[in-house]
Protein backbone atom coordinates (compact mmCIF):
# COMPACT_ATOMS: atom_id res chain seq x y z
CA UNK A 1 0.00 0.00 0.00
CA UNK A 2 2.64 2.51 1.01
CA UNK A 3 4.05 2.20 -2.21
CA UNK A 4 1.51 2.52 -4.38
CA UNK A 5 1.05 5.89 -2.19
CA UNK A 6 3.84 7.22 -2.74
CA UNK A 7 3.90 6.53 -6.50
CA UNK A 8 0.34 8.39 -6.47
CA UNK A 9 2.34 11.22 -4.63
CA UNK A 10 4.92 11.12 -7.39
CA UNK A 11 2.38 10.99 -9.90
CA UNK A 12 0.92 14.19 -8.53
CA UNK A 13 3.75 16.07 -8.03
CA UNK A 14 4.80 15.20 -11.69
CA UNK A 15 1.49 16.86 -13.34
CA UNK A 16 2.59 19.94 -10.84
CA UNK A 17 5.58 20.29 -12.83
CA UNK A 18 3.02 19.83 -16.26
CA UNK A 19 0.74 22.16 -14.82
CA UNK A 20 3.16 24.76 -14.17
CA UNK A 21 4.91 24.09 -17.97
CA UNK A 22 1.86 24.90 -19.24
CA UNK A 23 0.97 27.80 -17.41
CA UNK A 24 4.79 29.44 -18.67
CA UNK A 25 5.04 27.92 -22.24
CA UNK A 26 5.66 31.13 -23.47
CA UNK A 27 8.11 32.35 -20.97
CA UNK A 28 11.51 30.87 -20.29
CA UNK A 29 11.53 27.82 -18.19
CA UNK A 30 14.40 27.51 -16.00
CA UNK A 31 14.58 23.97 -14.37
CA UNK A 32 15.01 25.25 -10.98
CA UNK A 33 11.90 26.76 -11.08
CA UNK A 34 10.11 23.99 -12.94
CA UNK A 35 11.70 21.53 -10.73
CA UNK A 36 10.36 23.72 -7.57
CA UNK A 37 6.45 23.33 -8.45
CA UNK A 38 6.52 19.45 -8.18
CA UNK A 39 8.46 20.23 -5.11
CA UNK A 40 11.81 18.11 -5.96
CA UNK A 41 15.53 18.66 -6.11
CA UNK A 42 16.55 20.25 -9.09
CA UNK A 43 19.67 17.48 -8.83
CA UNK A 44 17.35 14.39 -9.71
CA UNK A 45 13.86 16.31 -11.25
CA UNK A 46 15.00 15.52 -14.67
CA UNK A 47 15.44 12.32 -14.37
CA UNK A 48 12.29 11.10 -12.56
CA UNK A 49 10.11 13.04 -14.87
CA UNK A 50 11.58 10.88 -17.79
CA UNK A 51 11.36 8.20 -15.60
CA UNK A 52 7.35 8.98 -15.37
CA UNK A 53 6.75 10.27 -18.78
CA UNK A 54 8.97 8.43 -21.09
CA UNK A 55 10.62 12.23 -22.36
CA UNK A 56 12.85 14.35 -20.66
CA UNK A 57 11.39 18.09 -19.36
CA UNK A 58 12.96 19.68 -22.17
CA UNK A 59 11.63 17.45 -24.80
CA UNK A 60 8.11 17.85 -23.45
CA UNK A 61 8.43 21.57 -23.16
CA UNK A 62 9.66 21.57 -26.97
CA UNK A 63 6.67 19.30 -27.91
CA UNK A 64 4.11 21.36 -26.00
CA UNK A 65 5.64 24.21 -27.88
CA UNK A 66 5.35 23.28 -31.15
CA UNK A 67 2.27 21.60 -31.16
CA UNK A 68 0.63 24.76 -29.79
CA UNK A 69 2.50 26.30 -32.69
CA UNK A 70 0.44 23.72 -34.98
CA UNK A 71 -2.97 25.19 -33.84
CA UNK A 72 -2.19 28.48 -33.98
CA UNK A 73 -0.89 27.86 -37.75
CA UNK A 74 -4.09 25.97 -38.30
CA UNK A 75 -6.38 27.85 -36.65
CA UNK A 76 -4.62 32.24 -37.23
CA UNK A 77 -3.35 34.31 -39.40
CA UNK A 78 -0.61 34.76 -37.55
CA UNK A 79 2.93 34.60 -38.83
CA UNK A 80 5.26 32.41 -38.23
CA UNK A 81 7.48 34.57 -36.30
CA UNK A 82 4.90 35.86 -34.56
CA UNK A 83 3.74 32.52 -33.48
CA UNK A 84 7.16 31.43 -32.64
CA UNK A 85 7.42 33.95 -29.93
CA UNK A 86 4.10 33.40 -28.31
CA UNK A 87 4.73 30.13 -28.02
CA UNK A 88 7.94 30.39 -26.07
CA UNK A 89 10.97 30.17 -28.74
CA UNK A 90 13.48 32.20 -28.61
CA UNK A 91 13.80 32.80 -32.26
CA UNK A 92 11.68 31.43 -35.11
CA UNK A 93 14.22 29.22 -36.82
CA UNK A 94 14.22 27.29 -33.16
CA UNK A 95 10.58 26.78 -33.84
CA UNK A 96 10.75 25.67 -37.99
CA UNK A 97 13.67 23.24 -36.22
CA UNK A 98 11.67 21.89 -33.85
CA UNK A 99 8.63 21.59 -36.27
CA UNK A 100 10.53 19.56 -38.58
CA UNK A 101 11.93 17.24 -35.89
CA UNK A 102 8.24 16.07 -34.49
CA UNK A 103 6.85 16.48 -37.80
CA UNK A 104 8.63 15.97 -40.67
CA UNK A 105 7.61 19.01 -42.32
CA UNK A 106 8.28 22.80 -41.80
CA UNK A 107 5.75 25.43 -40.16
CA UNK A 108 5.38 26.77 -43.79
CA UNK A 109 4.71 23.80 -45.64
CA UNK A 110 2.63 22.57 -42.80
CA UNK A 111 0.36 25.73 -43.48
CA UNK A 112 0.19 25.59 -47.07
CA UNK A 113 -0.82 21.71 -47.34
CA UNK A 114 -3.89 20.78 -46.75
CA UNK A 115 -3.71 18.41 -43.80
CA UNK A 116 -5.40 19.27 -40.81
CA UNK A 117 -3.75 17.11 -38.19
CA UNK A 118 -0.32 15.86 -37.75
CA UNK A 119 1.27 13.38 -35.31
CA UNK A 120 4.45 11.57 -35.13
CA UNK A 121 4.23 9.03 -32.80
CA UNK A 122 7.22 8.92 -29.40
CA UNK A 123 9.19 5.43 -28.66
CA UNK A 124 9.32 5.00 -24.88
CA UNK A 125 12.32 3.29 -23.95
CA UNK A 126 11.60 0.47 -21.39
CA UNK A 127 12.88 0.60 -18.31
CA UNK A 128 15.64 -2.01 -17.24
CA UNK A 129 15.17 -4.55 -15.02
CA UNK A 130 16.40 -3.09 -11.48
CA UNK A 131 18.18 -5.41 -9.27
CA UNK A 132 18.34 -4.14 -5.39
CA UNK A 133 21.29 -1.53 -4.87
CA UNK A 134 24.08 -1.97 -1.96
CA UNK A 135 23.45 0.82 0.20
CA UNK A 136 27.07 2.22 0.98
CA UNK A 137 28.34 4.96 3.10
CA UNK A 138 31.55 7.16 2.06
CA UNK A 139 33.75 9.79 3.05
CA UNK A 140 34.30 12.31 1.50
CA UNK A 141 36.42 12.05 -1.39
CA UNK A 142 39.07 13.82 -3.07
CA UNK A 143 38.46 14.56 -6.95
CA UNK A 144 40.93 15.64 -9.18
CA UNK A 145 39.26 16.39 -12.70
CA UNK A 146 38.53 18.16 -15.63
CA UNK A 147 35.39 20.30 -16.52
CA UNK A 148 33.57 20.44 -19.71
CA UNK A 149 30.94 22.54 -21.27
CA UNK A 150 29.32 21.21 -24.83
CA UNK A 151 27.62 18.42 -25.95
CA UNK A 152 28.06 14.95 -24.15
CA UNK A 153 28.54 13.24 -27.92
CA UNK A 154 31.58 15.44 -28.22
CA UNK A 155 32.99 14.98 -24.99
CA UNK A 156 36.30 12.87 -25.07
CA UNK A 157 36.37 11.11 -21.79
CA UNK A 158 39.14 8.75 -22.80
CA UNK A 159 41.12 11.65 -24.06
CA UNK A 160 40.54 13.12 -20.72
CA UNK A 161 40.93 10.48 -18.83
CA UNK A 162 45.00 10.14 -19.98
CA UNK A 163 45.90 13.89 -19.27
CA UNK A 164 44.48 12.74 -15.52
CA UNK A 165 46.81 9.76 -15.71
CA UNK A 166 49.33 11.68 -17.19
CA UNK A 167 48.51 14.68 -14.25
CA UNK A 168 48.30 11.83 -11.26
CA UNK A 169 52.38 10.59 -12.63
CA UNK A 170 53.54 14.37 -12.68
CA UNK A 171 52.53 14.87 -9.21
CA UNK A 172 53.67 11.83 -7.26
CA UNK A 173 49.54 11.33 -6.61
CA UNK A 174 49.35 7.35 -7.52
CA UNK A 175 48.00 4.82 -4.88
CA UNK A 176 46.03 1.50 -5.85
CA UNK A 177 42.09 2.66 -5.06
CA UNK A 178 42.20 5.79 -7.91
CA UNK A 179 38.56 5.61 -8.63
CA UNK A 180 37.54 6.84 -12.62
CA UNK A 181 34.43 9.05 -12.22
CA UNK A 182 31.97 10.96 -14.25
CA UNK A 183 29.39 13.52 -13.03
CA UNK A 184 26.34 15.28 -15.17
CA UNK A 185 25.03 18.04 -14.53
CA UNK A 186 22.49 18.98 -16.97
CA UNK A 187 19.44 17.21 -19.05
CA UNK A 188 20.79 18.08 -22.58
CA UNK A 189 16.84 18.34 -23.58
CA UNK A 190 16.16 21.22 -21.33
CA UNK A 191 20.02 22.74 -21.53
CA UNK A 192 21.22 24.10 -24.65
CA UNK A 193 23.99 21.61 -25.76
CA UNK A 194 26.69 24.14 -25.78
CA UNK A 195 25.99 24.92 -22.04
CA UNK A 196 26.07 21.12 -20.84
CA UNK A 197 28.24 21.12 -17.93
CA UNK A 198 29.94 17.60 -16.81
CA UNK A 199 33.36 16.48 -15.24
CA UNK A 200 35.69 13.80 -15.88
CA UNK A 201 38.18 12.96 -13.02
CA UNK A 202 39.48 10.25 -10.94
CA UNK A 203 38.84 9.76 -6.50
CA UNK A 204 42.87 9.94 -5.31
CA UNK A 205 44.13 9.02 -2.21
CA UNK A 206 47.00 11.69 -1.85
CA UNK A 207 46.01 15.33 -1.92
CA UNK A 208 46.34 16.56 -5.51
CA UNK A 209 47.18 20.68 -6.54
CA UNK A 210 45.07 22.25 -8.99
CA UNK A 211 46.92 23.14 -12.05
CA UNK A 212 45.66 24.89 -15.39
CA UNK A 213 42.58 23.05 -16.66
CA UNK A 214 43.27 20.42 -13.62
CA UNK A 215 40.06 21.37 -10.60
CA UNK A 216 40.14 19.69 -7.63
CA UNK A 217 37.10 19.78 -5.02
CA UNK A 218 35.73 17.16 -3.08
CA UNK A 219 32.94 14.87 -3.33
CA UNK A 220 30.26 14.65 -0.66
CA UNK A 221 30.23 11.75 1.61
CA UNK A 222 27.00 10.11 3.37
CA UNK A 223 24.62 7.37 2.01
CA UNK A 224 24.42 6.39 -1.17
CA UNK A 225 22.27 3.83 -3.16
CA UNK A 226 24.65 1.79 -5.45
CA UNK A 227 22.98 -0.05 -9.23
CA UNK A 228 25.17 -1.55 -11.38
CA UNK A 229 24.56 -1.38 -15.32
CA UNK A 230 26.01 -3.73 -17.42
CA UNK A 231 26.60 -2.84 -21.61
CA UNK A 232 27.27 0.33 -23.42
CA UNK A 233 27.54 3.93 -21.96
CA UNK A 234 25.07 5.14 -24.10
CA UNK A 235 22.38 2.61 -23.35
CA UNK A 236 21.98 3.52 -19.44
CA UNK A 237 18.95 5.26 -19.60
CA UNK A 238 16.83 2.43 -18.95
CA UNK A 239 18.67 1.92 -15.72
CA UNK A 240 18.08 5.11 -14.41
CA UNK A 241 14.47 5.13 -15.38
CA UNK A 242 13.83 2.23 -13.53
CA UNK A 243 15.90 3.91 -10.34
CA UNK A 244 14.19 7.16 -10.45
CA UNK A 245 10.66 5.63 -12.27
CA UNK A 246 10.49 2.38 -9.68
CA UNK A 247 13.04 2.38 -7.05
CA UNK A 248 13.25 6.08 -5.72
CA UNK A 249 8.94 5.83 -5.36
CA UNK A 250 9.12 2.73 -3.84
CA UNK A 251 11.77 3.98 -0.87
CA UNK A 252 10.07 7.05 -0.26
CA UNK A 253 8.38 8.07 2.83
CA UNK A 254 6.22 11.09 1.68
CA UNK A 255 3.25 11.52 3.17
CA UNK A 256 2.04 14.85 1.15
CA UNK A 257 2.35 16.00 -2.15
CA UNK A 258 3.31 19.70 -0.81
CA UNK A 259 6.26 19.31 0.87
CA UNK A 260 8.90 21.60 0.07
CA UNK A 261 12.11 20.10 -0.86
CA UNK A 262 14.09 20.31 2.30
CA UNK A 263 10.60 19.04 3.91
CA UNK A 264 10.30 15.90 1.78
CA UNK A 265 10.75 12.44 3.18
CA UNK A 266 12.24 12.02 -0.28
CA UNK A 267 14.86 9.36 -0.04
CA UNK A 268 17.46 11.58 -2.13
CA UNK A 269 19.71 14.01 -0.95
CA UNK A 270 20.35 17.19 -2.46
CA UNK A 271 23.68 15.83 -3.99
CA UNK A 272 24.51 15.32 -7.55
CA UNK A 273 24.63 11.76 -9.23
CA UNK A 274 27.77 10.41 -10.47
CA UNK A 275 29.02 7.44 -12.01
CA UNK A 276 32.24 5.30 -11.90
CA UNK A 277 33.46 3.50 -14.55
CA UNK A 278 34.89 -0.14 -13.30
CA UNK A 279 36.44 -1.30 -16.14
CA UNK A 280 38.83 0.04 -19.43
CA UNK A 281 36.74 0.33 -22.08
CA UNK A 282 39.47 -0.19 -24.67
CA UNK A 283 40.16 -3.52 -23.64
CA UNK A 284 36.53 -4.32 -22.42
CA UNK A 285 33.21 -5.06 -24.85
CA UNK A 286 30.48 -2.96 -24.77
CA UNK A 287 28.14 -5.30 -23.71
CA UNK A 288 30.62 -5.51 -20.92
CA UNK A 289 31.14 -2.88 -19.47
CA UNK A 290 30.46 -1.95 -16.17
CA UNK A 291 29.22 1.25 -14.55
CA UNK A 292 28.08 1.92 -11.00
CA UNK A 293 25.71 4.40 -10.43
CA UNK A 294 25.58 6.35 -7.09
CA UNK A 295 22.31 7.83 -5.46
CA UNK A 296 22.93 10.13 -2.97
CA UNK A 297 20.15 9.04 -0.47
CA UNK A 298 19.40 10.01 3.26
Amino acid sequence: MKKQQTREIYERRVAAAEAYIAAHLDEELELERVAAAAHFSPFHFHRIFRAFRGETPGSYITRLRVEAAEKLLRETDLTIEEIAYRVGFEVPSSLTKAFRTLYDITPSEYRSSKILKIMKTTTVTPSAKLKAPRIVELEPRTFLYLSFTGPYPSLDFGGAFVRLWAEVKRQGLYTAGIEHIGVYYDDPKLTDASELRTEAGLVVNKTPEANGDFAVRTIAGGRYAVFTHIGPYDEVTPTYDAIFGEWVPANCDCEECDCSPGECRCILRDEPVFEKYCNDPTRTAPEKLKTEIYVPIK
